[in-house]
């Protein structure tokens, strides 16, 4: 921005306008900082679960044999140039702070705290300072982005203000600074993480880009997981993604919000999202209806969840549109936090982040933006704080009990809720359908 400057005495007219930009840039920046921490809550990477091993230096040097011998012949079967591979990854070393890692000759374990925001308190994660910010800089944004966010709705049938959410919770709306180098995340992770198969796959994807999509070098900046540009886009979701929304034959997801947005919009077309349907809805459950019946496989009509009782807070009946199509029960917290009856919208907007409290931010803050609605009217209670490993060790024992919980990984998804509750229901319990140190005592 210009330095303002006015009609008059030359000193008086320099120092208002610096004064003016000052106070400016000031509210610019106090605005930028606190959109970029609520970014930074994914961005940052969480507390590493590994120290630096004693043998680190031979492990380097089988990274490198690696990236040649393994690497190498699948990106060059995809058109990636040997001077673009070595250009690509020269002087990228394993980056040891990221979680997740398994080095060579060990076995992968559960970490034992739990490192995931979502999976953590929820009402710290719906606090107002997190999500406020998202609320208040989508709405500021409307106006401006009216006739793109209009065409991408016409074009692909979701509406703009989840497009907004998505925005400001991934990135800032661009404000937030992308701490590490992409090629280097993609490749530690790829050579020694849980998920080795997944990011061997990024790590190429990331190499294509590089050779056929023409993105910079200096752009491949990513958070601690390998999510690029402003709408945090994984590699293989930037090649299947990436749209162009300012019509300059480019898809620049760093730069250009026209672009961002388009991305996000059709990443959400094509993972599914039905045009003319909302998220889902906040309810009231009866204590009669068990917490068990939650779940994507557990389908009813919005008419026959309301003839079971459970309707929206504050009496307010649910859009006629709505009542005979499929719908779902989500308790994210058991009996211990709000409840909702959500559309399959909500498990396409799961897609973007594998969280149901992910979901339901960018639900909440989507109609603040449109709508100015406020805060969930439930309260998350204190759940208090288990390890991940003892939530594994607590799967274990309702797997041996015959239950499916998903995969015993410390992760107290819908599944694993759900078997809790019917855990209880069958040893004569009140389900409540949330992981505790004292049912943990009772399985084992």
């Amino acid at each position: 921005m210009p330095p303002v400057v006015s009609a008059g005495v030359p000193g008086l007219a320099v120092a208002t306008g610096l004064l003016q930009n000052l106070r400016m840039i000031d509210s610019l920046f106090r605005q930028f900082a606190t959109l970029a921490f609520v970014a930074l809550t994914f961005l940052a990477a969480p507390t590493p679960a590994l120290a630096q091993p004693a043998n680190a230096a031979a492990i380097e040097k089988q990274f490198r044999s690696w990236l040649n011998e393994d690497i190498w012949p699948v990106a060059s079967a995809k058109g990636v140039s040997r001077k673009t591979f070595d250009a690509v990854l020269k002087g990228v070393e394993i980056n040891w702070k990221l979680p997740d890692l398994v080095p060579p000759g060990s076995k992968p374990q559960t970490p034992k705290k739990q490192l995931q925001a979502e999976f953590r308190a929820p009402s710290a994660y719906f606090a107002e300072k997190n999500i406020a910010p998202v609320a208040a800089g989508g709405r500021s944004r409307l106006a401006a982005n009216k006739a793109l966010l209009a065409s991408l709705e016409k074009r692909t049938g979701v509406p703009g203000r989840f497009l907004l959410a998505i925005w400001g919770r991934e990135s800032g709306f661009g404000a937030a600074d992308i701490p590490h180098n992409a090629f280097e995340v993609l490749a530690t992770k790829a050579f020694m993480s849980t998920r080795k198969d997944m990011f061997t796959g990024e790590l190429v994807a990331a190499l294509e880009m590089a050779q056929h999509a023409g993105v910079p070098l200096s752009r491949m900046r990513s958070s601690w997981a390998g999510a690029l540009g402003q709408p945090q886009f994984l590699p293989t979701s930037y090649i299947k993604y990436a749209a162009d929304g300012d019509g300059d034959g480019k898809a620049d997801i760093w730069q250009s919000d026209a672009d961002t947005l388009a991305s996000m919009a059709n990443y959400l077309q094509q993972s599914g999202w039905v045009a003319g349907r909302d998220w889902g809805f906040e309810v009231a459950v009866p204590q009669g209806v068990s917490c068990s019946l939650e779940g994507p496989d557990r389908g009813k009509t919005v008419a026959q969840w309301s003839a079971m009782g459970i309707g929206r807070i504050k009496g307010k009946p649910f859009p006629a549109s709505e009542t005979g199509k499929e719908a779902f029960l989500l308790m994210p917290a058991g009996r211990f936090g709000p409840a909702f009856i959500v559309t399959p919208n909500f498990y396409v907007l799961k897609e973007y982040n594998e969280s149901d409290l992910y979901a339901l931010f960018i639900g909440n803050a989507a109609d603040r933006i449109a709508f100015g609605g406020a805060a969930f009217a439930g309260r998350w209670s204190d759940i208090g704080v288990m390890l991940r490993s003892d939530i594994a060790a607590l799967q274990r024992s309702l797997e041996a009990n015959g239950f499916d919980v998903g995969g015993a990984d410390g992760l107290p998804g819908f599944k694993t809720r759900r078997s809790i509750g019917e855990w209880q229901q069958q040893n004569g319990a009140a389900p409540d359908c949330f992981p505790s140190p004292e049912l943990l005592r009772k399985i084992r």
